[in-house]
């Protein structure tokens, strides 16, 4: 065999250690996570935070921001980097380790801690920095080199996000477009099978189906292709909004003690879960309930969680709060899309698609509109549903919200702007 076979061989087998290696250190981070909430808060189906007392809501996110950030605070400022900015900064950043052990601590403690007191950020940005930080973790203790070790990462990365949503493509594709990992064939077959061993360690250990329960979907009629190019706009407009204030929240704040951003981010959180607690932490629960139509919520209300929702995570994002903003993206593109099609439906002469139709669709335009990742967004979204008909009204909506930013902000992600806004300081 030749240098470059028996190389190629060992990468897309360490390729396959490391999707193992990933998969199950983000499925213990999320279980985690499930059992702070179990021991914590109340039961319930509308989330566990939606049952607890008002001025519950207000303190826990409070007391957990202020807990959190005092620890951060006895950090060296280089291992307080976390989330997809660390992982993007080290994976093009030459000359240095690529994901220090110290920090891939750091981002599980700090995630754990900011999510289960209910601050509204998710469990897929820590989960790229977890997965990409196991991975390069096998790849320094076996002495790779540099461009096996970023090829390892991103194997992680891969194989956590297939394992976050069960949707193996959509985690290469993440690669490519957010984390900007140029493709190579022998680059590329590591990440294709570290990605599937993540989507398959996820149904082996949890015998789960994807994060969300999305029913069959399907456009009612051609005439509503105009909604969807209205609803790409919104969406778009929100993703600028999103952007613009995690930016804005970044910069202003660049220099502030991590006690005084998360106590800060605890407080706007609280504030807002007075009255609307669906927004606290993952928040998957109230948008399971809008794709699955177990539950009218009203117009009113699901409008103002879709607003709760985007402040109180454009505050944690901006004030540094260790959890991610894919999962939050999500919610926010679900719940805009929910309430347009029930206002579609009132409005239009004709049948329209149901509201969790355009719950589905909106999602994935705030996704690919914020993380500038409209293929990734695409194919979640294929392989989410199992229904090809989406995709046509998907591209449509996608491309609408992904012009209508660029217009605005430019090509720039939501990871990019931010690292820039943060300077050397960047998490999520």
């Amino acid at each position: 065999m030749t240098p470059a076979r028996a190389m190629w061989l060992r990468l897309t087998l360490l390729g396959v250690v490391s999707g193992v290696m990933a998969s199950l250190v983000v499925l213990a981070f999320r279980a985690a996570i499930e059992f702070g909430q179990f021991l914590l808060l109340p039961r319930g189906e509308h989330g566990p935070y939606a049952g607890l007392d008002p001025w519950l809501r207000l303190i826990l996110p409070v007391a957990g921001g202020l807990l959190l950030g005092l620890v951060f605070d006895r950090l060296h400022t280089r291992h307080r980097e976390v989330g997809v900015v660390h992982v993007l900064r080290r994976l093009h950043t030459p000359g240095k380790e690529c994901l220090p052990t110290a920090n891939l601590f750091t981002q599980i403690g700090g995630a754990v801690t900011a999510i289960v007191a209910g601050h509204a950020v998710d469990t897929e940005g820590p989960s790229v920095h977890i997965g990409a930080a196991s991975a390069s973790r096998l790849g320094q203790r076996l002495r790779t080199s540099a461009e096996e070790d970023h090829t390892l990462a991103a194997c992680g990365a891969a194989a956590a996000i297939a394992a976050a949503f069960n949707t193996p493509l959509a985690g290469i594709v993440f690669v490519v477009e957010v984390l900007k990992v140029r493709y190579e064939v022998s680059r590329f077959l590591p990440i294709i099978v570290a990605s599937v061993v993540g989507a398959v360690m996820n149904r082996l250990l949890l015998h789960a189906d994807p994060t969300l329960s999305v029913p069959p979907l399907d456009l009612n009629n051609y005439w509503e292709l105009p909604n969807l190019i209205l609803l790409g706009l919104t969406i778009g407009l929100l993703a600028i909004g999103f952007i613009s204030l995690c930016e804005s929240v970044a910069a202003h704040t660049r220099t502030w003690s991590s006690s005084l951003s998360f106590t800060l981010s605890g407080l706007v959180t609280g504030i807002l879960a007075l009255g609307t607690p669906q927004i606290m932490g993952t928040s998957y629960a109230t948008l399971d309930q809008l794709l699955t139509s177990k539950e009218d919520l009203g117009v009113g209300l699901v409008l103002a969680i879709t607003l709760t929702k985007l402040v109180a995570t454009g505050t944690a994002v901006g004030l540094r709060v260790p959890g991610g903003l894919i999962g939050p993206t999500l919610f926010i593109g679900g719940a805009a899309g929910s309430a347009f099609g029930v206002l579609f439906g009132m409005v239009a002469p004709i049948a329209t698609a149901p509201p969790a139709f355009y719950a589905i669709i909106g999602m994935v335009a705030m996704m690919g509109a914020s993380l500038r990742a409209p293929l990734a967004a695409l194919i979640a979204l294929l392989e989410l549903t199992g229904n090809p008909n989406v995709i046509l009204p998907g591209m449509l909506a996608v491309a609408t919200a992904d012009i209508t930013n660029q217009l605005a902000i430019g090509r720039e992600s939501v990871f990019e702007i931010l690292s820039r806004s943060r300077g050397q300081s960047g998490q999520v």
